[in-house]
C-alpha cells in the first residue's frame, strides 16, 4: 500500500464552492481506476473545525505502484497542475490498514495526524505503535477506515482515518470529505504491511 497527499492551499476569501462543483463534476472519473484503493477528496475551509486555512487536500490509498504512476504520468494529475499549479505530492509507505465498524457507511470528515518519528527511537517498535494505533482509530465508534504510513525522507509518521459523523474521535487536521472513490478498497492489504 502507497498513501499519497497535495495540498493546494486557497486564497483566504476564495469561493470553496468552486472546489465542491468541481469534484461533483470530475470525482467520479477515479470511481475505478485501477491500482486505486480509495481516494478522499477533502476540503478543510478557514474557520471550520480549527483550520487556518482554505485547502483542498485530496488523500490517496494505493494497492498498486502502477496505479499511483499511471495517475501521477497518464494525465489526471496533469490537468489539475494545468488549472492550479502544480502542487509537491507527499508519498508514504504504507504501515497498516484496518476497516472500522462503520466500513459500509459515508464517510463525512477525515482527520490526518502527521508526526515525526523521533530521533534515537527504535523504528520497529515505532511502528508496532502506529500499527496499534490504526486498529484503536479502526475501533472508534464512527470510524470508516483507519490507515498509517511512514515517509522515510522526512522519517515522518502520517495517520489517516475517516468518519461517518462530523466528531471522530480522532487528533489532528480534520477535513470534509466532498467525495470518496474506492474502486480498489477491497484490496488494500489488511494489519499490519510487513
Amino acid at each position: 500500500m502507497h498513501a499519497m497527499q497535495y495540498e493546494l492551499t486557497l486564497p483566504a476569501d476564495y469561493d470553496t464552492g468552486i472546489i465542491r462543483d468541481r469534484v461533483a463534476r470530475l470525482g467520479h472519473l477515479l470511481d475505478t481506476w485501477e491500482g486505486l484503493g480509495l481516494k478522499a477528496y477533502l476540503l478543510r475551509e478557514r474557520g471550520r473545525d480549527g483550520s487556518p486555512v482554505n485547502q483542498y487536500a485530496p488523500f490517496y490509498l494505493w494497492d498498486t505502484a502502477r496505479g499511483m504512476n499511471t495517475f501521477l504520468w497518464g494525465g489526471a494529475f496533469q490537468r489539475l497542475s494545468d488549472d492550479f499549479g502544480r502542487p509537491p505530492v507527499r508519498q508514504w509507505t504504507g504501515v497498516a490498514y484496518e476497516e472500522g465498524g462503520a466500513a459500509r457507511s459515508p464517510a463525512r470528515v477525515a482527520v490526518r495526524c502527521r508526526r515525526p518519528v523521533p530521533d534515537g527511537a527504535e523504528w520497529a517498535a515505532v511502528m508496532a505503535d502506529a500499527v496499534r494505533e490504526t486498529g484503536r482509530l479502526a475501533r472508534q465508534d464512527g470510524a470508516v477506515l483507519a490507515a498509517a504510513a511512514v515517509d522515510t525522507e522526512r522519517w515522518e509518521l502520517v495517520h489517516f482515518s475517516l468518519w461517518e459523523h462530523e466528531t471522530p474521535a480522532a487528533d489532528g487536521d480534520v477535513f470534509r470529505v466532498l467525495h470518496v472513490s474506492a474502486p480498489g478498497r477491497a484490496r488494500l492489504p489488511r494489519g499490519r504491511q510487513w
